[in-house]
Parts: C-alpha cells; structure tokens; sequence
C-alpha cells in the first residue's frame, strides 16, 4: 500500500470536533487507497499548560521530569484521535514515542532524532490496521527516558517519519492555508505560493516565518521529502497548500521568492578592540558557551590598531551576551573600551534560488530601502538570501516595499 503521514497541529486537533475534522481528512486518505501515519501534537495550549506546572512545582526542574510531563499532551491527542476514527470504522492504533520506538540522544528538552524503525508500525499494517496515530514531539533516549525535541518537534517528528517510512508525501496541516511571500498581517498584497524549494523555506523558517520548524525542513531537503503545508480549516482540496519540494519540480523562479523578518532583534557593539589574531574567536567563544545564537557579524576596518565589531543576536539573549563578554574582559581574554547595545532592531531579508541567475538583486533591495528613507545597519548574504538590520519602526514599511519591489504579489 501506498504510505502518506499527516501531522495536525495544536489548533487543528485543539477541541473534540476539531479531531473529528481531521479525522475525516484521514478517512477520505484511507478510501483513496492509503496507509496512513498521523502525528499529533498536544491540544491547543496544552504545552504551555503543562510546562506552566513543572515551573511552578519545580523552578530548577530536572529535565529528565520535565520530558515526562510536557510529553503528556500529545498522548491524549494521538488516544482521542485512534478512538474517533475507531468510532469511524477505520482501522486505528494509538503510538508513543517509546512505543514505535522514536530513538532520539539524551538532550531532554531538545533531543534529536537518532532513528525510527518501522517493524513495529510496518508489522501492524500487515494485520490489517490503517492508521497509526503517533504521538509528535517525542522520544526514548538510550537510557529509557521519555525526550522531547523542542518546541515545534512534531514537525521534525512527521518529516522524519515520512523518510524513514518512504512517504509518498508529508502533509503538514496547520492555522493557515500554505506558504506567504511575506506575513499577511503586514501586507493585504502577500500570496500564496503554490511550490516552493527546501532551500528558500528552510531561509524563510531561519529568518522568522512561522510555518515550519527549522529542523523539519531540514530533515526534509536531506531526505528530499516533499512537504505539503495547508489549512485543516480549509475544505478538502487536493491541489490546496503549498508544496514544498526539491528545486527541480519548480520549472521558473522569480529573483525573490519571499519576504521574512525577525521582530526581536538587537544589536551589540564592541569598540576600540585589539586588533590582532584570534580575537574574533576571543569574542565569539565565550558567546557560544553562554549559548547565544550570534547571527550577523561586521568587523570596521582597523585605526591604530583597534577596530570595532558588532553582531546581531536575540533580544533576549542580551543580559547573558553582555555577562559572558564582561566576564571575558575581567579574565583579560578581551579588551574593550564601550559595548553598546541597540534593542531596538529588527531584521528583514529576502530570499529566493533566483537569486544565482539574477544580478542586481541586493542593489534593489538597498535601492527601495533608500527611497523609503530607511537606514541600514548591518547586511548579510548567501546565495540565496540578503538579510539588514533597519531600526524596528521601519519594520513594516520595509516589508511591505520591498514586497512591492520585486512584484511578490504577482506570480512568475
């Protein structure tokens, strides 16, 4: 038999008749000849529930517990789910992550996904079951444990499915209705795309697009699963969603293919640093014990033998920044003479596989930034993305032009 996996997010499994509505998206995938993997996660609300418990029972909780808590909501959706198909006449089982089992490393709370054997599961189909509702978000370490893979993990959990069952496809059903050029709420103008690459939604996830979690667009352009994101609210349409797929499936690509921004950024100067070498990794290697996730990075050309460098990072990342860079300064590993901090950032980027045969693309982009009399902090690039760091209150002014900019509203 043909295999798809189906995930549902919280808000789509987030009541009783909502499981009933994405019961029946299953069933019509059982009547058209498939067998059916779903991954559920936890009720709306459910998680931050439950982690709300553990803080409050315990403040310096052991991970170990906080696994075996947090986990618990995506049980009670995958039972519920197995009993209204049931209910439905369909052929369903209910799996924890232990249960199938999903092997994962002992990092609790942001364990990753080590293997998935599918005897267990593949054996069941062969009796005669037809869905198998898998708890999403979780698994077993090598010492027995309950994991969890971070917020977000039932993604990761369905793609990772959908590569270790062979898939035919993985359906990831959600709030809205598929991927956006930008965010709707800031432009009317934002469309809908109908396919896009593993490549431009993986930098649309990094860069703020809600969509996906990272890592299941990750897993899903090495393993070259094709994604299909749509709406459970929606009605049931075969050609719905966006697609996501490997490059080649899209037959032309406009220069840009999105919009993406990050509300909460900040910004942190070092002036008058010794200019010597070694001293980047002076700076940067007390940041990435402290796990700050240091993104854009510029270094002013050296005066006198000092220079200054200033990075980007998450706005609230910033106490632990400055602790682990004054405490490098105390231990006289660097030198400083000021660090400055500006929390009133954001970034914006546009990203699109057109880039490679396009020229002139981040010449538009400063172009259009100019005209909107919108200041440029600090760029980056890749291949396929330019990102700038512009003051928070041009945020929306600068989506919505460079939106305008590069014709997103319109297709290729």
């Amino acid at each position: 038999m043909p295999l798809l996996v189906m995930k549902f997010g919280g808000t789509s499994v987030a009541t009783l008749d909502r499981i009933r509505r994405a019961a029946k998206r299953v069933g019509r995938e059982v009547a058209n000849g498939y067998d059916v993997i779903v991954i559920v996660s936890a009720m709306s609300g459910e998680t931050n529930k439950l982690v709300g418990y553990v803080g409050e029972t315990s403040p310096l909780y052991d991970a170990r517990e906080y696994d075996a808590v947090v986990s618990s909501g995506e049980n009670v959706t995958a039972g519920l789910m197995a009993l209204t198909l049931q209910e439905m006449d369909i052929p369903a089982r209910s799996w924890q992550g232990w249960q199938v089992p999903v092997k994962t490393t002992s990092a609790h709370a942001s364990a990753r996904i080590e293997e998935i054997p599918t005897d267990n599961i593949m054996a069941k189909f062969g009796e005669g079951m037809k869905v198998a509702v898998v708890a999403g978000f979780q698994g077993i370490s090598p010492e027995g444990r309950i994991t969890t893979l971070g917020r977000g993990g039932s993604d990761t959990t369905a793609v990772a499915f959908a590569a270790a069952f062979e898939a035919e496809r993985c359906d990831i059903y959600t709030d809205v209705d598929g991927v956006y050029t930008t965010d709707p709420r800031i432009t009317n103008k934002a469309r809908k795309l109908e396919k896009i690459s593993f490549e431009e939604m993986l930098e649309l996830a990094s860069l703020g697009a809600k969509v996906l979690q990272t890592r299941s667009v990750e897993l899903a352009m090495r393993y070259k699963v094709r994604l299909r994101v749509l709406s459970s609210f929606e009605e049931m349409d075969d050609s719905a969603g966006t697609l996501v797929c490997d490059e080649e499936e899209i037959v032309e690509s406009k220069a840009v293919a999105g919009v993406a921004y990050s509300r909460d950024e900040a910004k942190m100067t070092l002036t008058e640093v010794e200019d010597r070498p070694g001293i980047a990794a002076a700076i940067f290697g007390p940041l990435a014990e402290a796990a700050v996730n240091v993104d854009m990075i510029v270094q002013n050309i050296s005066e006198e033998g000092k220079t200054d460098m200033t990075f980007s990072l998450p706005i609230d990342q910033v106490k632990r920044a400055e602790k682990a860079l004054e405490e490098a300064k105390a231990r006289n590993e660097i030198g400083f003479s000021e660090l400055l901090i500006d929390s009133d950032v954001c970034k914006v980027s546009i990203v699109g596989i057109g880039m490679r045969s396009h020229a002139g693309v981040a010449a538009k982009m400063f172009a259009t930034l100019r005209d909107e009399g919108i200041n440029i902090k600090v760029i980056t690039t890749s291949e396929i993305k330019v990102s700038v760091l512009v003051d928070r209150k041009y945020l929306e002014l600068a989506v919505q032009a460079l939106h305008d900019a590069f014709d997103l509203d319109r297709a290729a």
